[in-house]
């Protein structure tokens, strides 16, 4: 049975211009949580079970490799795939990429059909999985 119910997404940047973009851009899909901070973003994630979570690194407070780390490392968020999302691109950034528990990378600035369509193979990859 398919179920009607908008899958959701959680967007963790402290950017205002960024958390707007990725709204308007995924809602009309998706249900879509904009949080501006790390800490406030792992609480909702414990809280909503988004089914995905696209999370800013670099952010004051809490970076995102941070957040990633704690979300990881919880029973309740463990499963949920991250795509990091990141103005940064050195060598040195890709590698940390690699490394983390990240889903994948998304580059800003950020190219509507690039989302929509690394957010909609994550969405169906975890689709075959269940």
């Amino acid at each position: 049975m398919i179920s009607a119910e908008k899958k959701s997404i959680l967007v963790i940047d402290d950017e205002v211009f960024n958390l707007r973009l990725l709204t308007h851009m995924l809602s009309p899909e998706y249900t879509v949580y904009a949080i501006k901070d790390g800490q406030a973003g792992i609480e909702i994630a414990k809280e909503r079970r988004p089914d995905l979570i696209l999370l800013d690194i670099i952010m004051p407070e809490m970076n995102g490799y941070e957040v990633l780390a704690v979300l990881k490392a919880s029973a309740e968020t463990k499963n949920i795939p991250v795509i990091i999302t990141s103005g940064i691109d050195t060598e040195e950034e890709k590698e940390k990429e690699l490394l983390s528990q990240a889903a994948g990378c998304i580059h800003k600035p950020f190219d509507t059909d690039t989302v929509k369509a690394k957010v909609r193979s994550q969405m169906c990859s975890q689709m075959q999985i269940v």
